[in-house]
C-alpha cells in the first residue's frame, strides 16, 4: 500500500512539473552584454541561473564589447543576434528569448523591432541613450562629423568619435558609418523608437534598479510605448545599473515560466 502511494505521489509530481521542464528546455535564451564589458562578463552568473533553471543560453561576444569596440555596425550586431539564436534552434529550442544587460537590453529592443522572429525579451537596466538630452549633446559633435564624412563619400574612414557610458566620456575609433549606425539619435539605438516598434505579440520584461538613472523613466519612456501586452511586466529593482543583473535571475525565471 506504502509503495502505491508513494508511485501516486511521484506520477503527480512528474505530471506537475513535467510539462515547465519541457518548457523550458524548448526555450533558447540569448543573453546579450552591456556596454565595454568583456569575459567573464556581467551577465555570465545570470546564464549559469537560466542553465540551471533548465534553459539554453547563448552569450554572444557584441560589436559594443571592450574587446570590439564598434567593429561592426548596428545591422551586423542583429545579425550576429540572430545567428545565436539559430545556434540555439540548431540545438533543440522552439522558442527564443532576447534578455540583455545595459546596452544588450538596448540590442534586444532593437531585434524585436527589426521584425526578427522572437517570443519575448527581457531588458535589464536600459542603457546607451543617443535621443536623451545629456548623451545627445556629449556625442552632437561627433554625429556631426561622421555625417559630415559619409556626405563627403568618406563613411568608410576611421576617424575618433566621443562616446558616453554611465556619464563617462571616452572616445572610440570607428567608420563614421559604424558610429552612425549607433549613435544616430533617430537611428537603431534610440529604444524610444524602437520599443514602438515591437510586434504586439512580444512580452517584454523590464527591470531597473532604484539606484539607476533611468528609474523613472525607463518604465514610462520605453516600456510603456510598446504595444500593449497583458504578459509585460515592470520590475524596480533595490540595485544599481550594473548590479541588476546579480539579483533579477528568480524573478525572470518566474516570468519565463508565466509565459508558457
Amino acid at each position: 500500500m506504502l509503495r502505491s502511494l508513494l508511485l501516486i505521489v511521484v506520477a503527480l509530481l512528474h505530471l506537475a512539473v513535467g510539462p515547465a521542464h519541457a518548457a523550458e528546455a524548448d526555450t533558447g535564451i540569448v543573453l546579450l552584454h552591456g556596454k565595454r564589458d568583456k569575459p567573464p562578463t556581467r551577465v555570465q552568473p545570470l546564464a549559469r541561473q537560466l542553465q540551471g533553471a533548465g534553459y539554453r543560453v547563448a552569450t554572444p561576444d557584441m560589436p559594443w564589447s571592450g574587446l570590439r569596440d564598434y567593429d561592426a555596425a548596428y545591422p551586423q550586431a542583429l545579425a550576429e543576434i540572430e545567428a545565436a539564436a539559430q545556434s540555439l534552434r540548431d540545438q533543440g529550442a522552439t522558442r527564443i528569448v532576447i534578455v540583455g544587460q545595459s546596452f544588450g537590453g538596448n540590442g534586444a529592443l532593437a531585434y524585436a523591432a527589426s521584425g526578427r522572429a522572437v517570443d519575448a525579451i527581457a531588458v535589464l537596466s536600459p542603457g546607451h541613450t543617443p535621443e536623451r538630452d545629456a548623451f545627445r549633446q556629449a556625442v552632437a559633435g561627433s554625429v556631426d562629423q561622421a555625417r559630415a564624412m559619409q556626405s563627403a563619400g568618406h563613411g568608410t574612414d576611421k576617424a575618433w568619435f566621443d562616446d558616453r557610458n554611465q556619464g563617462k566620456a571616452r572616445t572610440v575609433r570607428t567608420t563614421a558609418d559604424i558610429y552612425l549606425s549607433y549613435f544616430d539619435p533617430d537611428g537603431l539605438g534610440n529604444m524610444q523608437l524602437t520599443a514602438a516598434k515591437v510586434p504586439a505579440g512580444v512580452p517584454i520584461f523590464m527591470a531597473v534598479g532604484t539606484a539607476d538613472e533611468m528609474a523613472g523613466v525607463a518604465e514610462a519612456t520605453i516600456l510603456r510605448r510598446a504595444p500593449p501586452n497583458d504578459q509585460s511586466a515592470y520590475r524596480s529593482v533595490t540595485a544599481n545599473h550594473q548590479s541588476v543583473v546579480k539579483v533579477i535571475g528568480p524573478e525572470l525565471i518566474a516570468w519565463l515560466r508565466g509565459l508558457w
